[in-house]
């Protein structure tokens, strides 16, 4: 992994150390294409003579559908590695591609617990928002197009060969993404620290998670132009990616999805609008590690209780979301009885996911249900 302002130009060495790529696929959506990033990794691979092709046609979301049709244009191009260039969506589905053009076409196939650890194609990961971490993680978020079920696949396989982490790629990127990448960002850390998989190494990395995001990211809300809270938020994401990588997400990413998936509501804006919320039904399973949450983001102090700074996180949280401008559910748009008829299946999904059995209070179908309803509230 390189990190850095101007890491991005190192990319040419860096596909020579990937295994002599010639050829490679680059994976991104149509904004980085117009925004011209996508043509500059072109001319950087063409001053070395290597060749390239772009895959533009990523959403926010990604379903098998897309994915498919990247790896139909990668068999046919001959490309002999795939480049994510992008945000979470299109890493997710470069990832996707690099594993799916090497193994099993059915997106089923990789729905937890199976863990595809086989190798795919050399893959080099490009984040340019700093809040997925998916750079790091062995992680891909995919659609079901048939069920519009949120499919996460995991295992080493999905784990990029490499990633550039350049935060000078991030700064076109307007203020409501700069709130809800490091809201992610900062549901990432807590998640992690306070899942039943958390080690020694995952909580280090989750701690200087949120020390990093609770240190810059209202300054870089209210200062784009704030180079030095940029540098740290895309840091933090890094952070964030190998802290739940190694210890696993949990419950706010498991009803997350689905509000993804049915509703539209952008990922890391769907965590922030339920963090709050979860972090209030599971931390009384978990109090002394909520509260060394608060304490690490600074919304409490070493004299306050573990059960006042528990207290205090959740409604720490709560102001984050209004002072970054989080909207409501129904500010967002969502017809409510859409969502409270939707409830019930979400809920399902969730618990599908595995990933509610990593919190520290593990909810069932029913419970899960009754916090989408009062989450609306």
């Amino acid at each position: 992994m390189t990190v850095g302002k101007g890491a991005l130009d190192g990319i040419p060495v860096i596909l020579t150390r990937m295994g002599g790529v010639r050829n490679p696929l680059i994976v991104t959506d149509a904004f980085m294409v117009s925004s011209g990033v996508a043509g500059r990794v072109q001319e950087l691979l063409i001053s070395v003579g290597l060749t390239s092709a772009v895959f533009d046609k990523v959403l926010p979301d990604p379903t098998d559908t897309i994915v498919l049709a990247g790896i139909e244009m990668l068999e046919a191009g001959g490309h002999d590695a795939v480049i994510g260039l992008g945000g979470g969506s299109p890493i997710d589905a470069a990832k996707a591609i690099a594993v799916m053009a090497a193994g099993s076409r059915d997106i089923q196939d990789y729905r937890p617990p199976k863990q595809s650890d086989e190798a795919g194609l050399p893959m080099l990961a490009i984040p340019t928002t700093a809040g997925t971490g998916s750079e790091v993680t062995h992680h891909a978020v995919i659609i079901h197009d048939a069920t519009r079920e949120k499919i996460s696949c995991r295992g080493e396989g999905f784990v990029p060969t490499a990633a550039i982490v350049d935060y000078e790629l991030t700064l076109s990127k307007p203020r409501r993404l700069i709130a809800d990448n490091g809201l992610d960002t900062l549901t990432h850390a807590i998640e992690a620290y306070v899942s039943r998989k958390a080690t020694l190494y995952s909580d280090r990395l989750a701690l200087d998670c949120m020390r990093l995001v609770a240190g810059n990211l209202d300054a870089a809300y209210r200062d784009p132009e704030n180079m030095s809270a940029r540098e740290a938020l895309m840091l933090a994401a890094t952070f964030g990616g190998l802290a739940f990588s190694n210890a696993s997400i949990a419950l706010v990413h498991a009803m997350s999805r689905p509000l993804g998936s049915l509703f539209h509501v952008p990922h890391g804006m769907s965590n922030a609008m339920l963090l709050p919320s979860v972090t209030a039904y599971s931390k009384s399973d978990a109090l002394g590690r909520y509260a060394d949450c608060a304490r690490v983001i600074g919304m409490a102090g070493d004299k306050d209780s573990d059960a006042a700074a528990a207290d205090a996180l959740v409604e720490g949280l709560y102001a984050y979301n209004q002072r970054l401008d989080v909207p409501t559910l129904s500010g967002f748009g969502i017809d409510r009885n859409a969502y409270l008829t939707a409830a019930g299946k979400m809920a399902e999904d969730a618990v599908r996911s595995g990933a509610p059995a990593n919190n520290p209070r593990i909810g069932n179908v029913e419970e899960i249900t009754d916090l989408y309803n009062k989450a609306w509230a």
